[in-house]
């Protein structure tokens, strides 16, 4: 069969990697793609991914690639093309696609309505309160202690949440997300929200539209700085681990959380067919125990999350995206690859700031270790050279294997850590302390 994947990033890159070793897969495409996806081959046939360019911000531009390859599944990975309503073009045309519709993914494409959504149906979430002008959040902030957050209501690249200190740093935060001075784009609404104190966890399921089934999780590194330190980015690097989540806590998450949001979805008319990445807030109790909120809904793979959690993935991706779009989630074992994975994003120098792009990348060739991937989130190829086109680069990405269950992350990190060094690019930066929470627990 055919796939045609749409984006260009480190998550597209896992996708397609996945993809690339089903059986039922006999040529992908991918658009736009990037210097890396372009090098990735099919097993079955041994032919290379097919890219073709692509502006993810043009809906019609989108649909006319689909109906031009004609592939017998579409994949849509990232959150801009859901957003314009892509899936409901492509389903309105008949063809066959992953993800969910632009009433469904408005999960992640409207905080005001995630956070009503979730207060309706009783879904464990932090206190919050939605304004429309400078004047009603003035009024509300007193309500609020302080830290405090803010979070412009619509799709921010990252970028839309402020931890805010005082409460004039929110009224200040607030007047440039109103204004469109922080975003480019000026804001027509603004939630505030009370700030959970803990460890975040990234929760992941497979919903078919009456059911979620959970896929895994991973954890984050959103900090450009060692130590959790510095400015917010799209992601430093990513863990997964068997006991990331007990058993328990993984059952409670799905049948308090996930599936909650895809029976009163369901409910109010807009079924949820795709990924539902449940960002947690693990918040410690006074009596020892905790009490998981949710800081956010994605309605897609997270990114460097998805990289970390393909690589353990076992069974066929093709089947995943199928029940899904069938309804047959609840008929799906989903098996995963014992022991831990981690991925380690190499940035260009300056990000999450101003950086240079075009810069040539060295030793990728060298990266030969069995259970190691490197996946390329921001590359260009020029004249046969590969090099740097973004902000993160790559996302040199390794599972342990059958390491012991002491030992797990550590031989993952260790993978990943050895790939790296053999690679270079002017300006390149990363975290040398990717995973560390995972050993501090003994992951």
């Amino acid at each position: 069969m055919k796939v045609l994947v749409i984006g260009g990033g480190g998550r597209e890159h896992a996708i397609v990697w996945a993809l690339g070793r089903s059986p039922q897969v006999t040529e992908v495409v991918c658009a736009p793609g990037n210097a890396g996806i372009a090098q990735t081959r099919i097993q079955r046939g041994f032919q290379l991914v097919r890219c073709i360019p692509v502006d993810l911000g043009d809906l019609a531009a989108m649909v006319a690639v689909v109906q031009a390859e004609r592939p017998a599944l579409t994949v849509i990975g990232p959150e801009l093309p859901l957003s314009l309503g892509l899936v409901d073009e492509l389903m309105h045309l008949g063809f066959r696609v992953f993800g969910p519709t632009r009433d469904a993914a408005r999960l992640e494409t409207s905080k005001s309505f995630a956070k009503e959504f979730m207060q309706r149906h009783g879904i464990p979430t932090a206190a919050h309160g939605l304004c429309t002008s400078l004047g009603e959040l003035r009024r509300e902030l007193p309500r609020f202690s302080v830290p405090v957050v803010l979070k412009a209501d619509g799709l921010a690249a990252g970028k839309g949440v402020v931890i805010c200190q005082t409460h004039l740093q929110a009224e200040q935060a607030a007047a440039e997300m109103f204004s469109g001075a922080l975003l480019g784009v000026a804001e027509t609404c603004v939630v505030i929200e009370e700030f959970l104190d803990g460890e975040e966890v990234s929760f992941f399921a497979l919903c078919d539209g009456r059911h979620a089934v959970a896929l895994g999780a991973a954890q984050d590194h959103k900090r450009i700085g060692e130590g959790d330190t510095g400015l917010n980015t799209g992601g430093m690097g990513a863990y997964t681990g068997d006991r990331l989540l007990t058993a328990a806590m993984q059952q409670w998450l799905l049948k308090n959380v996930a599936q909650v949001a895809v029976d009163e979805m369901a409910l109010e008319g807009t079924p949820f067919h795709g990924i539902l990445f449940c960002g947690m807030t693990m918040v410690p109790q006074s009596d020892g125990t905790t009490l998981p909120m949710v800081l956010e809904f994605n309605t897609r793979f997270g990114d460097p999350e998805a990289q970390a959690i393909l690589v353990r993935l076992e069974t066929d991706i093709v089947d995943l995206f199928d029940a899904a779009i069938d309804g047959t989630a609840d008929r799906l074992r989903i098996g995963t690859q014992p022991g831990a994975s981690a991925c380690v994003i190499a940035a260009s120098g300056g990000y999450p700031g101003k950086y240079r792009s075009g810069l040539p990348i060295s030793g990728l060739d060298a990266v030969r270790e069995q259970d190691t991937v490197v996946f390329h989130s921001g590359t260009a190829a020029i004249d046969g050279q590969i090099v740097t086109a973004g902000g993160r680069v790559l996302g040199v990405t390794a599972a342990s294997g059958a390491a012991p269950d002491a030992s797990a992350l550590k031989n993952a990190l260790g993978k990943a850590y050895a790939g790296l060094e053999n690679i270079s690019f002017e300006g390149m930066q990363f975290r040398r302390d990717i995973g560390w929470r995972g050993l501090r627990d003994g992951l």
